[in-house]
């Protein structure tokens, strides 16, 4: 297919110095706007793009048997139960609206991955860059096609699926007519060991449905999402916390502030340094070929009527002289004038 062009907020894939890169809050500002507000302030300082939460409530994502929870995991967040302690972490329509205005305060794209029709239609009416499908998802073509439908920029993320299901899913895409779909190879593991990460996975994807094809990361640290960088990927996802011992689902798969910050600054030097798939040689490096580079060097004085053979001839710097590769231009002349070992051969010694 021919070159998708996606536009998330002001940043055209694939056509930037630095991938678009999504912080994760998900849940990890534990249902407390004070620390999403520092998140994000410290996101805008680290020169993330974008901040996505996500948006669900208990009802939306499972079934009432699975409110009851963890006894340890419902004392540590201080609320009486698993029910409590969903909506605690879960945005109301009111958080949604306080969640951009804090991602409009500091200069970042807002986006959240929905996980119901209702909050499809309040991520729309909140003018989000892109709307997130979630691994959970990728096998729901009917949430699929109501989020293709609407004509706006997607990002999916692949974790779990088999070829057959984004097949599927890729296909309700096109039959949509909505070109504007990015893919994210993930592994929903976390952390996944990097045996499970399958980073070149990106590439067939890419190959398979001629789409962009990012990252969504849960792996420890930030060299796995900086391979995929240098691999190509335009899009990076990964869960965000300012500490990871904070109590909390995620925390300990997620990057800080200043884990981002690296992931920024050296994106931005490995696609400076991904160049292209052309032989490209600088100025500055062509420049040092008179220094790296050997010359034709007579091995000994010789004098003049001499055969120049093989024999007479070293190779050494600089390389201002004849080029070791043109040896055979100066072998079997006759030496007009007589030379001195340990310096340069000159074509116009010969006769």
């Amino acid at each position: 297919m021919a070159e998708v062009n996606i536009k998330l907020g002001n940043h055209t894939i694939g056509h930037e110095d630095l991938p678009y890169i999504i912080a994760e809050l998900g849940a990890n500002f534990n249902g407390d706007f004070a620390i999403a507000d520092e998140m994000v302030a410290r996101l805008d300082q680290a020169g993330v793009q974008a901040a996505k939460f996500q948006s669900w409530t208990k009802e939306t994502i499972m079934i009432s048997e699975l409110y009851g929870g963890k006894p340890a995991e419902i004392k540590a967040f201080g609320h009486k139960d698993q029910a409590a302690l969903l909506d605690a972490l879960s945005l109301n329509e009111k958080d949604h609206f306080k969640a951009k205005a804090l991602c409009v305060k500091y200069g970042l794209d807002f986006s959240s991955t929905p996980t119901s029709f209702r909050h499809v239609d309040l991520l729309l009416d909140l003018d989000v860059p892109f709307l997130k499908i979630a691994s959970m998802d990728l096998n729901h073509p009917i949430f699929i096609r109501y989020i293709a439908e609407k004509q706006r920029p997607v990002i999916l993320s692949t974790g779990m699926g088999t070829y057959a299901e984004i097949d599927a899913a890729v296909k309700i895409f096109q039959d949509a007519g909505n070109d504007q779909l990015i893919l994210l190879h993930c592994t929903s593991l976390y952390p996944p060991e990097d045996t499970e990460i399958n980073l070149f996975n990106m590439a067939d994807l890419q190959e398979r449905y001629g789409y962009p094809v990012g990252y969504s990361d849960h792996s420890l640290g930030v060299t796995i999402p900086l391979a995929a960088v240098a691999m190509g990927a335009p899009v990076i996802e990964k869960h965000y916390t300012l500490d990871k011992s904070m109590e909390g689902w995620d925390h300990a798969v997620s990057a800080t502030p200043d884990e981002f910050a690296r992931i920024v600054s050296e994106s931005r030097r490995i696609i400076l340094a991904r160049g292209s798939q052309h032989r490209v040689l600088s100025e500055r490096e062509a420049a040092q070929k008179s220094t790296f580079r050997r010359s034709l060097v007579y091995d000994t004085d010789l004098k003049a009527g001499t055969s120049l053979s093989l024999e007479n001839i070293t190779y050494k710097r600089p390389g201002t002289g004849i080029s070791p590769a043109d040896y055979a231009s100066v072998v079997g002349k006759t030496l007009k004038t007589d030379v001195l070992g340990d310096t340069l051969i000159n074509k116009g010694h010969f006769g």
